[in-house]
């Protein structure tokens, strides 16, 4: 029985059972091993730790958990349940889980803390999947400064495009604006965009064409093809809680139409008591840096809890035993 189990092993999970390890909490840390960023070839906007491979900063943070007693488990979760007076603990979780080999286990935590983050849903355009986190990106905080000043595209699929290159305008003068037959700029975005001198094309995308494994331009299905070096994509963002749908978590539509999450308070506590969520899972515009600080944000509400429900016990014992 761990007082804390962490699914998900990435920046808001590793960050949280950190704080937890240097609480004294028994902590166990379940990493599918899965990363969002995995394609991306460096961290951004992490102070003191600008341009570090995604690898080696989960390598960094894993090794700072187990310096505190911490435990980290390489494997799936493949079903949660509530084991409320099983083993003589209110509230508590059972989780089960599968390692690479198949070889099936459970652990049992006081509190659960999911950190599962979300998946990319990206367009299905030939040549995106292949430069994902490469020349393909969706963050100009993450990735801007790579590509500042050269000829950026903005793939329209979805509301919000227009928003999109207006923004990645700020890193470059060189943007181009596809409708790809998905949106229809009003008459008032149309002046923000020329006012920008932004390029928009007409016609549906086709596919993106590539030179030696790298971007060169986007072909349309006109037969035309647009030169550029870089190009920006919307994806639909889709909190992991395939393993958590028993456990009653309220999952909320982003009110931008970019996808899905879990809700939770500021302390990133859930509706359903000791289950707490924190990073992409429950915000799908937090960067690693913000995931990382609201994993220990959930680490401190989590032992504050904690603390409540041993301090309760306590004072009881004690009556307890001061009334014989």
């Amino acid at each position: 029985m761990y007082d804390v189990v962490i699914v998900g092993g990435g920046a808001a999970g590793l960050n949280a059972a950190q704080m937890l390890g240097r609480a004294r909490r028994s902590v166990m840390v379940i990493d599918g091993g899965e990363p969002r960023n995995a394609p991306a070839e460096a961290v951004h906007g992490f102070l003191s730790r600008d341009g570090i491979s995604p690898v080696a900063l989960l390598k960094a943070g894993r090794a700072e958990v187990e310096s505190y007693g911490g435990q980290v488990l390489d494997g799936q979760v493949t079903a949660i349940e509530r084991t409320d007076g099983e083993r003589g603990e209110s509230g508590a979780f059972k989780v089960m889980l599968q390692d690479g080999t198949g070889q099936e286990s459970t652990v049992h935590g006081r509190r659960l803390l999911i950190t599962t983050g979300l998946v990319d849903g990206l367009p299905e355009v030939p040549g995106i999947q292949e430069l994902w986190g490469k020349d393909v990106l969706h963050c100009p905080y993450c990735h801007g400064w790579e590509v500042r000043d050269r000829e950026i595209g903005i793939l329209g699929t979805g509301p919000m495009a227009v928003f999109q290159a207006l923004l990645f305008r700020q890193w470059s003068s060189n943007i181009t604006l596809f409708l790809n037959g998905s949106i229809e700029p009003d008459e008032a975005e149309l002046e923000q965009l020329a006012a920008r001198n932004i390029t928009v094309v007409h016609g549906a995308v086709e596919r993106l064409q590539l030179e030696q494994g790298r971007l060169s331009g986007l072909q349309l299905a006109t037969g035309g093809v647009v030169s550029i070096d870089a190009l920006a994509v919307a994806p639909v963002f889709t909190a992991r809680t395939q393993y958590f749908s028993g456990l009653g978590l309220r999952i909320q539509q982003h009110p931008s139409g970019m996808g899905e999450y879990v809700e939770t308070d500021a302390d990133g506590a859930t509706a359903v008591p000791g289950v707490w969520a924190a990073g992409n899972v429950a915000d799908l515009r937090a960067q690693v840096l913000s995931s990382a600080a609201a994993g220990a944000a959930a680490a401190v509400a989590i032992n504050s809890d904690l603390m409540a429900e041993e301090l309760q016990a306590a004072v009881a014992a004690y009556r307890q035993r001061v009334s014989v």
